[in-house]
Order: C-alpha cells, then structure tokens, then sequence
C-alpha cells in the first residue's frame, strides 16, 4: 500500500498502453470524438501504470483518473494557474477543457516557458474519468534563473511492476500482467480520429487503420463471447492474418471520409448488442414454457387462526351489544320518570285567577 501511495505521489497513472499519433493542435471536435471513441476501448483494453514525463510536443496521452485524484506529475512547470472551462457540444455533450500555460522543463537549458498542455473530458455524454491530454506550444516569457534549477520531480524515476487492469466494462478491476499481449488486445490499437496534422493528406491511410482495429476489437470480442459459452481445454491456434487495407474510392468526399469511422463503430456496438439480446430471447424461446404455479392467495393464512380471531370478535360485538342494549333501557327509564314527575306537579299546582275576573 506504501509502495503504490509512493507511486502515485511520483506521477504514476493509468494510460492507454499504445502511442497515439502526435497532433500539432487539438480542436475540440477531435478531442471529442476521440474521447468518445475511447469509452469503447477502455472496455476492451486494460490500462497500463507509466509515468508521463518530459512529453514532446504535440504529444497525446489517454489518462484514466478517477475522481479526487490529483493529476500525475509530468515533468513540465507551468509558470501560470490552470484554467478551467466548459464548451457545450451538440448532442448533449459537454467538454471541459484545463489549460496550463508557459510550461517549461527544468535542468533542460530551456531560457523561455511556451509549453501549453490542455486536458479534456466529457463531463456529459462520457466518461468524466477518462482524460485526453495534449501538449503544444504557446506564447513565450522568459523563465527566472532560480526556477530553471528546481526540478518538479525526483529523477531517477523509481521502477515497478504494476499489472495493466481494465477500468471500464465488465471486467472493471481485473488486474492482468503488463503488456500489449497479455493486455488482450490486437498490436497497433490506437483513439485517433483519422485526422492529418495540418489537414487530410493522410485520412484514406487512417481510416482504413481505423476500420482494421474495429475488425480486430470485432474478433477478439466474438472469440471471447464463444470461449465463455463453450468452456474446456483449448488448444493453441495461429493468430488470423490480417485482413487486407480496405481500398477507399478517390472520388469520395470529405463528409463520407468522416462520418466511415462513426459507421464502422456504430455498426460493431450494433452486432455487439445483437447478439446480447439474441441470448435473451434465445432463453425466452427455448427455455422452460411452464413455470410452476402461484400459490393460492390464501395460504399466507392460517384456518386456526382465522377461527379464534372469528369467535374473540363475535364475544366482543355479543358483549357490545348488551351494553348498547343496557345503556338505552336505562335512558327509558330515566325519560319515563321524569315525565312522571312532571305530571304530578303539575297536577299539585292550583290554576291561576286571570285579573279579569279580580277586577
């Protein structure tokens, strides 16, 4: 526990194991379409502990930082606070952007802080854990000479042996040895977004990579569904060779050329979910058709008990009864005799002589 607290003081995160393709600048389409992708690839690919430090430029790191987490140390000081922002995306989504401004790396000979890095997430319509995080190049200051001594970490940075662990999906939490291979996941896996640095002079060449590893990602989750179906000793096989580079038509357009990788991996989810629910109602068919029989609504209760309640109930209303009945022979006899009373005196009372008569 010391030793990973360690660790974790020093810089050490989760990352997406594989290299991301560098970018100059990062809009904020891309990084969201990137963190969108990476959802998915989280519940494929196990995280690995590293250490971010002294990034180059343009460099890109998928981060898994879970709440009230610190963000790593990388190695850069940054001469100016963090900003902190929101940007509303359409669809619902939200990303906020941290930006950290005139950054530079001590004990590197550097005289000027430019270094900017910016992190992104999706406070909504993602995952708020995962992090996107770019390093560029901004606005210069010249750094003060006591400040190019100090260096933001311990070097050496300390070794260790953390095992890769799955952060997303089903098995969240599942510590695996470190690796591209033991990690379970095809080589050359990556969350780019099919998008050239400065343009698209590449984008027939990444998106053809994209639709390679969405196949990859397809495979390896059908050979995991049916090994999980149909458990016993399994035997070594040869990897499948690669599928050829899909050829893209000259004559598409740029909107086809964007939204290629958006169908591939709606259409992965679509298959991915078919054959969940072809599960359920494979069960719901050929599953046992006579359930057994509900219970009588009455058996919660007992003839016994019902009866005493019953008969303690009939002696109570029986003994009810004979009160009402006493309590209104008794306001009979009250009535009567005071309506005796009443006759006899005003039989005992002589008439009145009218003045009529007097006079």
């Amino acid at each position: 526990m010391s030793s990973s607290t360690n660790h974790q003081a020093e810089g050490l995160c989760l990352r997406f194991p594989e290299n991301l393709p560098p970018h100059s600048s990062l809009t904020h389409e891309v990084a969201v379409q990137m963190l969108v992708r990476a959802v998915g690839l989280a519940t494929q690919i196990a995280f690995q502990s590293s250490y971010v430090d002294k990034p180059p430029d343009g460099q890109i790191y998928l981060l898994f930082i879970p709440g009230g987490v610190n963000f790593p140390l990388d190695g850069v000081r940054y001469m100016e606070a963090e900003q902190r922002y929101s940007i509303p995306i359409q669809g619902g989504r939200e990303l906020e952007v941290i930006e950290a401004r005139h950054g530079f790396i001590p004990l590197s000979g550097e005289m000027v802080a430019s270094r900017v890095r910016r992190r992104y997430r999706l406070v909504k319509g993602g995952h708020p854990f995962l992090v996107l995080v770019h390093y560029s190049r901004g606005q210069s200051i010249p750094v003060p000479p006591p400040l190019q001594t100090q260096p933001v970490r311990q070097y050496p940075l300390r070794p260790h042996n953390e095992p890769a662990i799955f952060v997303l999906g089903e098995r969240q939490g599942q510590r695996i040895p470190a690796g591209p291979i033991a990690a379970g996941m095809p080589p050359n896996v990556g969350v780019g977004v099919g998008i050239g640095v400065g343009g698209r002079p590449d984008a027939q060449a990444m998106l053809a990579q994209q639709n390679r590893e969405m196949e990859a990602l397809e495979r390896r989750s059908q050979r995991e569904r049916s090994a999980s179906m149909n458990p016993g000793p399994r035997q070594q096989q040869p990897p499948p060779p690669p599928p050829p580079p899909q050829r893209l038509d000259e004559e598409d357009s740029a909107d086809e050329l964007e939204n290629i990788s958006t169908r591939t991996l709606a259409l992965t989810r679509y298959r991915r979910n078919h054959e969940l629910m072809n599960e359920v109602f494979t069960y719901a068919a050929f599953g046992d058709k006579q359930p057994p029989k509900p219970p009588a609504p009455y058996s919660i209760f007992e003839e016994t008990e019902l009866e005493s309640r019953v008969e303690a109930l009939t002696k109570e209303l029986k003994e009810l009864r004979a009160k009402s009945a006493a309590r209104k022979a008794m306001a009979r006899e009250k009535e009567e005799s005071t309506d005796v009373y009443i006759d006899k005196a005003a039989a005992a009372t002589p008439p009145a002589v009218s003045s009529t008569f007097v006079a």
